[in-house]
């Protein structure tokens, strides 16, 4: 036994929480233009997170931990007034709780849907436009090991004038501006077979080939990722870098929509083939490993 059982007992804690299975580190990535206010909401069952709502400027980061067994989802609030004491409320996304911190409420719709379930040895996860479209997201497991997903498209530049939100700053779905059982997915179509993409849905999908258009859309939406007993990190990063309509509302001008496609297309390509840079958290990672390697070392005299 070690002449420092308290420094071993503390190495081995430290290992346990760094590697604890089906666990993960949620990174949260703001490159807009404005500032966002990242909302959560943990599933019935979850344990909620450290936060369930904060503000995020533009060009800032911030992490979240959950623990094994963990299920919610995550979206971007914008266009949010909140005074001193952080009463207020948001123009896309809200939450309704008028407050920053959402406290167990979902977003109105439209929102685009980041979603995660935590499994000890396996993780879905997927971006989910069923609730319409506020901002452009990316979803990528560090490493590049893992499928990447999102929806990397500009919508609300080629939202149809019937499912527009406000001035434009969203896109609503088919169910949320008509709320036909059709395009809901319930009643008497609440079923894979019953249930087909409407003209909306395939024009979402066009858009975002990896992002859910409709209910049923899982074959093509849901992506997973072995944790392989270790804890993983994900980042999620709103408006990435090659999506410029978002930092600039100069450039007006709808784009050719088979240029769009062709980029969506091979951005999605690289994400396919690992091309996704790691996130900065596998480097932390290794610099931890690398203390917890010495603090192991000196333990042992």
């Amino acid at each position: 036994m070690s002449r420092h059982p308290i420094l071993f007992f503390s190495v081995l804690f430290i290992l346990r929480f760094v590697s604890g299975e089906g666990a993960a580190t949620f990174s949260f990535v703001n490159h807009c233009g404005d500032t966002i206010w990242p909302g959560v909401l943990s599933s019935s069952g979850s344990s909620p997170l450290e936060s369930t709502g904060f503000e995020l400027a533009a060009g800032e980061s911030r992490s979240l931990y959950a623990s094994s067994g963990w299920s919610g989802r995550f979206w971007a609030r914008t266009g949010c007034v909140f005074d001193a004491y952080g009463n207020g409320s948001c123009g896309t996304g809200d939450c309704g709780t008028g407050r920053v911190e959402c406290a167990g409420s979902g977003a109105a719709p439209p929102a685009t849907l980041v979603e995660f379930t935590l499994g000890g040895e396996k993780d879905f996860y997927d971006v989910s436009l069923v609730d319409g479209y506020n901002l452009p997201v990316v979803v990528e497991a560090a490493g590049g090991e893992c499928p990447s997903t999102g929806c990397l498209a500009d919508i609300n530049r080629r939202c149809p004038a019937e499912l527009r939100a406000g001035d434009g700053a969203a896109c609503r779905s088919a169910c949320d501006a008509f709320g036909q059982p059709e395009f809901c997915c319930s009643g008497e179509f609440g079923n894979p077979q019953t249930c087909r993409p409407s003209a909306y849905a395939q024009m979402f999908k066009a858009a975002c080939p990896r992002s859910y258009s409709y209910a049923f859309d899982d074959a093509t939406s849901t992506f997973t990722c072995s944790a392989a007993g270790g804890a993983q990190a994900y980042s999620i990063t709103f408006c990435p870098e090659s999506s410029t309509s978002q930092k600039s509302t100069k450039n007006n001008t709808p784009p050719k929509t088979g240029g769009e496609g062709e980029e969506e297309e091979s951005w999605l390509a690289s994400l396919a083939i690992g091309n996704a840079n790691p996130s900065r958290i596998a480097r932390r990672k290794e610099i931890v490993y690398s203390i917890i390697s010495l603090l192991l070392y000196f333990s042992l005299f």
